[in-house]
């Protein structure tokens, strides 16, 4: 069956995230994504583990988890673009691509003719997307970005973490890579639609992309309420800042999470509680004056929630229409039967460990739909193939290449 990018070649030049999760993205998508890879090497994340993949025989391969997170479906060519004859490569390479994606520090690929005017001469019609941490242009433009620092200076953690008033208050990053991860789905949306525009003009164009301008936009409501206000959000753990109860809650077991999101779902929140009274109080009965006591009628919920179970209190809450669920950790996730449902865990046959599990692509396609059955590439396995195939190398020149340390 076809697939949506089928026929589109991506030339990635990235490592690390960002970069790399927009092109899987593109990749299970159809596209034909080549990864360049330094020989020996590799991307950074290879070597981020343990944990690493395990071989059939129970023994670490040289690919950590955090690698096959984000390459599945590429195919990896060992190129040192610091060689004079490496660079020829790429700089052809990116002749017969429709789409090349770097994170190069600003100006760095410029001095191998790599960069977007450079290889634009040769190929007018060539998408060009770089991400780097502050972009190409400001005051930090040669500063090295990196996840973490973004989400401090970006705002985030600002929002982020318990109270400063309360027992672990101050601020905290959020528990996966956000801005990075953002940044790459901003990317494939911008690569999606330059390509659209490249189809109705016939000219590529180039894409700037900044992991801080992703983080000061992904704020959304929040930045939108300071622009309102000229009041800086501030942090309030697992509270929201406009709606309650939008909270976490202590059962007599375990914790559970009431996001309570009109007056209506909590007048059915105090019935199943026990106190539907709460619901006609003038200081309760809408939610600016539940926001205006929030402290009170978070500790008067708090008391009532933990007379029974956690799973008491969902099998009683989800009937009424009230959004609740459990905190679960990653192995209650994969065992959720609306996951498992909804085939969220993935795998695919792996030459070294005989098969690898992953994180299926959510975009459910009705005519397109995403195959995962091409896993993340062994560094280098397809080093001759591409040079072949795209090229037309025979395989003296490639030999040549591999003699002079180039691949």
């Amino acid at each position: 069956m076809n697939r949506i990018l089928d026929g589109v070649r991506v030339l990635d030049l990235t490592r690390v995230l960002a970069g790399p999760w927009a092109t899987q993205n593109l990749a299970d998508f159809g596209a034909e994504v080549i990864k360049v890879e330094r020989p020996g090497k590799g991307d950074d994340t290879r070597s981020w583990g343990p944990p690493f993949l395990k071989d059939t025989q129970g023994r670490d391969t040289h690919d950590a988890a955090y690698y096959l997170a984000c390459n599945r479906g590429k195919k990896s060519l060992t190129l040192d673009i610091a060689r004079p004859e490496g660079q020829e490569v790429a700089r052809a390479l990116a002749a017969k691509s429709d789409v090349l994606v770097e994170n190069f520090k600003v100006g760095d690929l410029a001095r191998y003719a790599l960069d977007y005017a450079s290889l634009a001469n040769d190929n007018p019609r060539l998408v060009y997307c770089s991400i780097t941490g502050f972009g190409q242009g400001g005051p930090y433009r040669d500063r090295p970005g990196y996840d973490f620092m973004v989400q401090g200076l970006g705002g985030l953690m600002s929002v982020t973490g318990e109270r400063d008033d309360l027992p672990g208050g101050g601020p905290q990053k959020v528990g996966v890579a956000v801005a990075d991860l953002f940044t790459g789905m901003y990317a494939t949306s911008a690569i999606l639609a330059a390509l659209l525009h490249r189809e109705r003009s016939g000219a590529g164009q180039y894409i700037d992309m900044a992991l801080l301008d992703v983080q000061v936009a992904m704020l959304a409501n929040l930045s939108s309420a300071y622009f309102a206000s000229d009041e800086t959000p501030q942090r309030m753990g697992n509270a929201h800042q406009a709606i309650v109860p939008y909270h976490v809650f202590r059962a007599a077991d375990a914790f559970l999470i009431v996001a309570v999101g009109n007056d209506t779902q909590f007048a059915k929140f105090c019935e199943v509680i026990g106190a539907p009274r709460w619901s006609k109080d003038p200081r309760f009965a809408t939610n600016p004056e539940r926001v205006r006591n929030r402290d009170l009628v978070v500790g008067m919920i708090a008391e009532r929630m933990l007379a029974k179970t956690a799973r008491e209190w969902l099998a009683a809450l989800e009937p009424s229409g009230v959004p609740c669920g459990p905190i679960n950790d990653l192995a209650q996730v994969f065992a959720d039967p609306q996951v498992v449902h909804r085939r969220m865990r993935v795998s695919a046959l792996h030459p070294a460990a005989g098969s690898v599990d992953m994180v299926a692509n959510p975009i459910k396609f009705s005519a397109t739909p995403i195959a995962h059955d091409v896993p993340p590439p062994l560094l280098g396995e397809h080093t001759d193939e591409v040079l072949r195939s795209v090229l037309g190398m025979q395989a003296g020149a490639i030999a040549a290449l591999r003699e002079k340390g180039a691949i």
